[in-house]
């Protein structure tokens, strides 16, 4: 089944256009880069239903020109499906700057905590979304898995995730494809830190290593500070991080309205020479109530979507005060 389903993907992937809009994003040293200047990601989490949200491309449309203007560079997609055609979804956001952050498993194939296993069907798998996504520009990296070990007890699912690392690397590789980031995005777990964060990153090895870290974290609420939130430690357990780390999700909504007020403070003095950034937890409305807006009928994904007040203006007047200035690519040096 899996060879069939890679075999599948290989000859779409083959069939389809590349979209070649905007500059690819790279990794040098703890910063992301696009066309040598610093990249910083203003994310949203796109995608609040079981299904690929990267198919209808009209609907792609109306969503990438919301997003945009609310400040929106790059959506976070959780689940493709290799063996469709996303052609117009990825050239609708890329047309508005927007890039893509894609888990490589599948909707059955993901590392589990519980019995954690790296076998030959999950990498087929893996490299099945590899093959159909690697063309498009504004394919700004891959996660390797989320939230695989969500307890202190889980760790020994840890190697199954550098093993996932190295394998999909080493494919990525062989078939010349463009170094596209691999990463991982963590549950944020106390008795983890920095522990997780330092393994996944480190050894002599970086064909092991991922290539970025995203912590999905939900610690600022309501009206915090750098200090009581908690960041002002998560900054502490990253000072001199060696690959780049952001906020693969945030965005509490105990109390509400939510007032995003953790945005100044991740692009702001104390944390915008380590961090790279986050992605707010999410774009649709769901039961959770963290959505940024709605749709027509209460069918997600069914229209033009509709903003959910005040979070959607909020987002969009933080977001839009906030200009990050970074470092070019030839001034930085690693260390």
């Amino acid at each position: 089944m899996f060879r069939q389903l890679l075999r599948a993907a290989l000859l779409l992937s083959t069939a389809i256009s590349v979209v070649t809009a905007i500059p690819t994003i790279s990794v040098k040293g703890a910063k992301f880069f696009a066309d040598g200047q610093q990249f910083f990601i203003k994310g949203l989490a796109y995608q609040g239903t079981p299904s690929d949200p990267l198919v209808d491309t009209t609907q792609c449309q109306l969503d990438a020109k919301a997003m945009q203007t609310i400040g929106t560079n790059s959506i976070r997609v959780y689940h493709a499906n290799p063996l469709v055609n996303h052609d117009g979804c990825m050239k609708a956001f890329s047309e508005v700057g927007i890039y893509v952050w894609l888990d490589l498993d599948t909707f059955n194939t993901t590392i589990v905590e519980t019995s954690p296993a790296w076998t030959q069907e999950q990498f087929f798998a893996f490299a099945a979304v590899m093959d159909v996504f690697q063309q498009y520009d504004n394919l700004a990296g891959f996660w390797i898995g989320n939230e695989v070990i969500n307890t202190a007890s889980g760790s020994p699912a840890a190697p199954f995730v550098k093993a996932a690392v190295a394998d999909m690397k080493s494919y990525m590789a062989t078939k010349k494809y463009r170094q596209i980031p691999i990463g991982y995005s963590a549950a944020d777990i106390a008795a983890l830190r920095p522990m997780l964060q330092n393994y996944l990153a480190c050894g002599e090895d970086l064909k092991q290593s991922i290539d970025f870290f995203g912590l999905n974290s939900y610690e600022w609420c309501g009206e915090s500070t750098f200090e009581s939130s908690g960041y002002a430690n998560l900054q502490n357990l990253t000072h001199g991080y060696p690959v780049p780390i952001f906020f693969s999700e945030t965005g509490c909504n105990m109390p509400t309205p939510r007032t995003f007020g953790d945005q100044a403070a991740i692009f702001g003095p104390y944390m915008l020479g380590t961090w790279s950034g986050s992605i707010i937890y999410e774009w649709v409305q769901e039961t959770n109530d963290y959505g940024v807006v709605t749709y027509p009928n209460g069918q997600i994904y069914s229209g033009a979507p509709v903003p959910v007040q005040p979070d959607f203006d909020t987002l969009a007047k933080v977001w839009k005060g906030i200009e990050p200035q970074g470092v070019a690519e030839s001034d930085y040096i690693p260390t």
